[in-house]
């Protein structure tokens, strides 16, 4: 069973900075994708960047500039670094794995989310 255990969450002013980690418990495998999904207005999920196991990266546009998203694979952890953060960029934000060539084919994990909130 694969769980996905985030922190780093917080209240920040804008323009402040965050690091959020998850950490994916369970054996490591080797075709994965991690990234950080957010809720939005709608109480949908947007993705705000994911990266691949050999460190492809994909960003959303509101967020380019401004986060890092990074991984260190034997650990199963993914990172994401949020710099000059915005009131718009508040709300909960969720760690995900996909996992290809599972016996099920695509397996796919989420965290519980942390909140993160950006105010003066």
């Amino acid at each position: 069973q694969v769980q996905l255990v985030e922190s780093g969450g917080g209240l920040v002013r804008p323009g402040g900075s965050l690091r959020l980690s998850c950490v994916a418990t369970g054996t490591i495998f080797s075709i994965s994708i991690m990234g950080w999904y957010r809720q939005t207005p709608g109480g949908g999920r947007e993705k705000v960047a994911d990266i691949r196991r050999r460190g492809t990266t994909d960003y959303a546009d509101s967020v380019k500039g401004r986060f890092t998203v990074t991984r260190e694979n034997d650990a199963n952890t993914v990172y994401l670094q949020m710099n000059d953060l915005k009131p718009e960029d508040t709300t909960n934000y969720y760690c995900r794995e996909i996992r290809v060539g599972t016996p099920d084919g695509v397996s796919d994990y989420w965290g519980q989310g942390t909140q993160v909130t950006v105010s003066s």
